[in-house]
């Protein structure tokens, strides 16, 4: 170690420049600001202040990133001394300037720590934001006081209330940042230093920027609307808005006290579980660890709504595309597809003409199966029948080169009937996409049983290249998602059949948190879809399970859903009706007649514990039979891909809120209401 290089803490260093001390932050992998980078943080201002021959201070991070945020374990425990506004009320106490040098993300505490200092230099690539409402908090350590005197309350209400990620560029225009360079930052950033020795640059001594009052409501409402007034969004715009009346410490401590208090809520308990879930569920099993194929040629084969939205998912990530069709026609609807995909992108702006032209620049569409030898990775996208996956996989068996990964994207159908069907079921999975392909992030990635470690790891790998959040599932009817969802639909047919209406269900479970309710949902993905579903499983229904034929009676009346005007509602001029009609009401009254139901009054509380409950049953059921690897992996489903709110964590999270008496209670109710199929789970699977 040279004399002038310091260790502060284990994750702390300094390095002397000649009359600047650069403080490099070194806690990968993403510098989270830890307990003991606080720590480290606190001495080296220390340092600097009491060492007569330095001018100035430079913050750092080592690696790829500065801070991308704090330490979020922490967040549910008591917070240790020194706390982040401990660190920023010294930096700005050091009568010497400090800068921090941002590069990779500079998130939450990272950018509140960056607006304590004197300046901040970042490169072109840097990404800053405070993403603390997504989490369920606010920003506490100053971010909400320290933006508007750059940006406005307005606009500090639109970044802060939707987490917004803003690149440096931008950052720049916003007075975020001072500087953004191509070249070296941690010369420009000492270089900076330097230029500002003797002079200190507070943002907090800074007025906030006027704004229009009718533009701060607007952004207010905005805000709540889009936040669905939750509390941390609420509380947001409290102590923003309170930038403008109050003095900066007064306003301050009401921003901390806010930040202390929602960091211990049950919704921000929530979201921290789904955070650390969803990070959980991108690793593999260790049994199952494996270096992925590599994969650059896809082939898709199916142009249809799905097909055609991996087919840019693959694009956008860079990759090149075979779109394979049996038909010109049915080739040249998907390609058009994809090719009004990019000019809408184009024309709102949010895709730059060279950038989409380089994307279709790599899509091949074909009607020629020899291609196929070309692919590194080849995903069937064709109609869900497995006597249509069989045909297709046969032909894909025939010209896939060896070595090629072989997925089906299938929501509920049997992959190992797929795989023993060709002659190299090794390099058979399953990747459940969600539909539209290129906008849902959730993948299911399923594991048959001869799929070999290395194409489940291309699989994940795949996901990840695609921005997408995968989960890996066993082969089992449905997997995870659609087997669950499946549970939650039957039990809110039971309700239809116990004394509730559509329309009743629909609003308690949208109240719950749902953007959509069951049959609202039903209606908009087209009725059809579980009709057959239900179908090709009656053969195997057991005689004995509660079956509702609501549904089947609506699909064989022609009431598919809004795409054939009418499904559990109608849609006069393309919009949904408030209410249930009067032929789906008969449909149902005649339901319950034939099961003998005296039908009654049902609360939206017991809507939302039996459809929530039901979840929960069939979640244990999946867990014990080894379908989800981890309880958390359930919960990364239901929220990714089924609309569970994400504020309430996911089945598993809520089950664990509910108490051991509660649970049991609710269960024995399940099953009295569930007929005499019902599987009862063991839920300590779900609560050790």
């Amino acid at each position: 170690m040279s004399a002038g290089e310091a260790v502060l803490t284990p994750v702390v260093h300094t390095e002397r420049d000649g009359d600047v001390l650069v403080v490099i932050i070194n806690n990968p992998p993403v510098n989270a600001g830890s307990l003991e980078v606080r720590r480290g943080l606190l001495a080296a201002i220390d340092t600097l202040q009491a060492t007569p021959d330095l001018l100035a201070g430079v913050l750092i991070g080592s690696g790829s990133t500065f801070i991308a945020g704090s330490d979020l374990r922490e967040f549910g425990k008591p917070l240790e001394a020194p706390e982040l506004p401990s660190i920023i009320e010294a930096i700005e106490a050091c009568t010497k300037p400090v800068v921090a040098a941002l590069h990779g993300a500079a998130l939450g505490g990272g950018l509140e720590l960056a607006l304590g200092c004197d300046a901040r230099v970042a490169t072109v690539k840097t990404v800053v934001g405070l993403p603390e409402v997504t989490l369920g908090i606010i920003p506490g350590a100053g971010g909400t006081q320290r933006v508007p005197r750059r940006v406005g309350v307005a606009r500090a209400i639109q970044m802060i209330c939707s987490g917004e990620r803003i690149p440096s560029g931008k950052a720049l225009e916003l007075r975020l940042i001072d500087e953004v360079v191509s070249t070296d930052l941690r010369a420009a950033a000492i270089a900076h230093a330097r230029s500002l020795a003797g002079r200190k640059c507070r943002i907090r001594d800074e007025a906030v920027l006027p704004d229009d009052p009718a533009v701060i409501e607007s952004a207010v409402q905005s805000a709540l609307r889009a936040g669905k007034r939750r509390p941390a969004v609420m509380a947001a715009i409290e102590v923003i808005q309170a930038s403008a009346r109050l003095p900066i410490d007064d306003a301050l401590a009401s921003e901390r006290a806010a930040f202390q208090r929602l960091r211990l809520s049950r919704e921000a308990f929530a979201l921290r579980h789904q955070f650390f879930a969803e990070r959980e569920a991108m690793k593999l099993p260790q049994a199952f660890q494996a270096t992925p194929r590599p994969v650059q040629t896809v082939a898709i084969i199916g142009a249809g709504t799905m097909g055609s939205g991996i087919a840019i998912s693959a694009l956008d990530a860079g990759m090149d595309v075979l779109l394979v069709e049996q038909d010109e026609a049915a080739l040249q609807r998907g390609s058009e597809r994809i090719h009004e995909y990019y000019n809408n992108r184009v024309a709102s702006g949010k895709l730059k003409v060279d950038q989409a032209a380089a994307n279709e620049s790599r899509l091949t569409p074909t009607t020629d199966w020899e291609q196929l030898r070309r692919a590194d990775l080849i995903i069937e996208a064709v109609f869900e029948e497995m006597a249509v996956k069989h045909v297709v996989f046969a032909k894909i068996d025939a010209h896939a080169r060896a070595g090629a990964v072989l997925a089906t994207n299938t929501s509920y159908l049997d992959v190992d009937a797929i795989a023993r069907a060709i002659s190299r079921p090794q390099d058979v999975l399953g990747l459940h996409f969600f539909s539209p392909a290129n906008v849902m992030k959730l993948l299911e990635v399923v594991r048959g049983e001869q799929t070999a470690p290395d194409v489940l790891a291309t699989g994940m790998a795949l996901a990840k290249r695609l921005g997408k959040q995968p989960v890996v599932t066993g082969n089992a009817f449905g997997f995870i998602g659609n087997r669950i969802y499946n549970a939650y639909r039957k039990q809110c047919e039971f309700m239809l059949e116990d004394g509730a209406w559509p329309e009743q269900v629909d609003a308690a479970l949208q109240a719950f948190g749902f953007a959509m309710g069951p049959f609202a949902v039903a209606d908009l993905s087209g009725l059809d879809i579980a009709w057959r579903m239900r179908r090709a499983q009656a053969a195997t229904r057991n005689p004995q399970e509660r079956y509702v034929a609501i549904l089947d009676h609506l699909c064989e009346q022609g009431r598919l859903g809004q795409k054939s005007g009418a499904g559990y509602y109608t849609y006069p001029d393309g919009k949904r009706s408030a209410t249930t009609d009067q032929t789906v009401r008969g449909i149902i009254e005649q339901a319950s007649v034939q099961r003998g139901i005296e039908r009654r009054l049902l609360s939206d509380e017991e809507i939302q514990r039996r459809a929530l409950l039901a979840m929960v049953n069939e979640a244990a059921l999946l867990l014990a039979e080894g379908v989800a690897g981890r309880a958390t992996d359930i919960d990364v489903v239901m929220v990714q891909g089924y609309g569970f709110p994400r504020w309430e964590g996911g089945p598993v999270f809520w089950a664990r809120q509910q108490g051991a008496a509660a649970l049991q209670a609710g269960m024995d109710e399940l099953a009295r209401c569930s007929g005499g199929s019902f599987v009862r789970a063991n839920l300590a699977v779900l609560l050790d």
